[in-house]
């Protein structure tokens, strides 16, 4: 696995330990599947690894089409999840209506920017991937500047 897919972990990591206080987190992925060898498997490694260490558990859901993203979120924040972990730029869109719709959800988008107090964006360049991921555990994520066929689980 990449430097870039292991920071892509970590940012996960800590995504989920930014609400572990606050309720039940869930992780929706994009296309592809958890198990993508690329951005989904690295949250879901995150994830994982989360879980094990705080012996917490969080939900998540496999998308099958770009349809579904708008229903996963609603459905996430309706169960009362906290917070909601998105992976990848396609979310943006329907993250954005979504987030003011539920001003007491915390969300997170990785690799994408939504500007919405109750979001946070994780971005990074690829090419500074290598040398956070070496540092990932003093990296805080911070704010970035202004389906019915799915398998839904929870671990």
């Amino acid at each position: 696995m990449t430097h870039f897919a292991k920071f892509l972990g970590a940012s996960a990591v800590l995504a989920l330990s930014a609400g572990a206080a606050l309720a039940d987190p869930a992780l929706i992925y994009d296309l592809g599947g958890k198990f993508d060898k690329s951005f989904n498997e690295s949250a879901h490694n995150g994830a994982t690894r989360w879980a094990e260490e705080t012996g917490n558990s969080y939900a998540e859901v496999e998308l099958q089409s770009d349809a579904q993203r708008e229903q996963a979120l609603r459905r996430f924040a309706e169960a009362g999840n906290n917070p909601i972990v998105t992976v990848g730029f396609s979310f943006m869109t329907p993250l954005e209506e979504i987030a003011t719709d539920y001003p007491e959800t915390k969300f997170v988008i990785i690799d994408g920017v939504v500007d919405q107090p109750n979001v946070r964006s994780v971005i990074f360049n690829e090419h500074e991937a290598p040398t956070l991921s070496a540092k990932w555990p003093r990296w805080p994520p911070r704010a970035a500047p202004s389906a019915s066929s799915a398998a839904w689980t929870s671990r």
